[in-house]
């Protein structure tokens, strides 16, 4: 048997399918909202929701709930938020037995204001930006055949320590993706590209891709970043996906649906993606399956709650023609 060969059934025989470090935070969502949002004024949303919040989180979630066996590190600050989030989690079957209890810390918030089509977003971080590197368990996380992060910009403690954790789960044999989100400083800072010789499939969407690669036009973003990554995937709303290698590259278009918000519908693409591309499904049907992933989530308030209900997962597992 060749190296090779121990080195996929090692994986193979390790504990979770996926290992996750990001965000968890509590979202409120307010609906019905005018766009034009003036100050000293009482303004009435006609519908709200509270839901379990953060990247990380609700692609822990919603891999969980698709079957995938899942740990994730993140802070819990011991407050009624962070106790109401973890119920969340716990009840999908995520592994949460190494993250890291906070009793001086706050969980964050976001505020999702919905308007017709477009939103506000602000948030409080809160314990995202206590989470350090020495926090971590990596034998914990190198306990699995795959490592995903999401909210690079946003865990500032941990940000320059990326590279270093990479490193090291990719010397434990994990292949590795990498959802940068957005950077609410706006800054961009591009040394994200230190982090990417150790990423296997980076997950952008076509604005992020664009200010990571320090470019304007999205086809030369696109461009520049496939030379790095073994594989890149351009999540494209409403036009759907794509993945991209140096030599290939592959489109699936949007799933339609009625949609409540688009809350997490990024995250949900990807647990649906990788989902189906650990399991070893041709590129066409794991974007597809992704696409779907993401528009059940949109289905109903919030990132996670979609995959929550019976209904929507038995009719993904339907559209995806398998006993996911």
């Amino acid at each position: 048997m060749s190296g090779r060969d121990t080195s996929e059934n090692d994986r193979n025989e390790r504990r979770f399918d996926v290992t996750l470090v990001g965000d968890m935070n509590l979202d409120l969502l307010l609906y019905g909202l005018p766009e034009d949002l003036p100050c000293e004024r009482e303004l009435l949303a006609n519908e709200m929701a509270i839901r379990v919040g953060g990247s990380g989180a609700i692609t822990a979630h919603n891999l969980a709930t698709l079957g995938s066996k899942v740990g994730f590190i993140t802070t819990v600050p011991e407050d009624e938020f962070g106790r109401l989030c973890r119920k969340e989690l716990d009840h999908a079957a995520v592994d949460m037995s190494r993250c890291v209890p906070l009793k001086d810390g706050r969980t964050g918030v976001t505020v999702h204001l919905q308007h017709k089509e477009l939103r506000h977003m602000f948030t409080y971080a809160g314990a995202t930006f206590q989470l350090t590197f020495d926090l971590l368990d990596v034998g914990y996380l190198s306990n699995s055949r795959h490592f995903h992060m999401s909210s690079y910009y946003l865990q500032r403690a941990l940000t320059p320590c990326i590279p270093e954790l990479f490193r090291q789960l990719k010397a434990a044999s994990l292949t590795i993706s990498l959802d940068p989100n957005d950077d609410p400083a706006q800054s961009w800072d591009r040394s994200i590209l230190e982090s990417l010789p150790f990423v296997d499939v980076l997950m952008p969407n076509e604005r992020e891709a664009c200010l990571i690669a320090g470019e304007t036009i999205l086809d030369q973003a696109i461009a520049a970043l496939r030379q790095r990554v073994p594989l890149l995937i351009i999540k494209r709303g409403a036009k759907g996906a794509s993945a991209y290698t140096v030599h290939n590259e592959w489109h699936a278009a949007a799933q339609s649906v009625s949609i409540a918000d688009a809350v997490g519908a990024g995250d949900s693409f990807n647990a649906g993606f990788l989902h189906a591309w650990l399991r070893g499904w041709e590129m066409d049907r794991a974007l597809t399956f992704g696409n779907l992933a993401g528009a059940i989530s949109t289905s109903m308030r919030g990132g996670a709650a979609a995959f929550r209900d019976p209904a929507s997962l038995q009719a993904l597992r339907n559209a995806g023609g398998v006993d996911i």
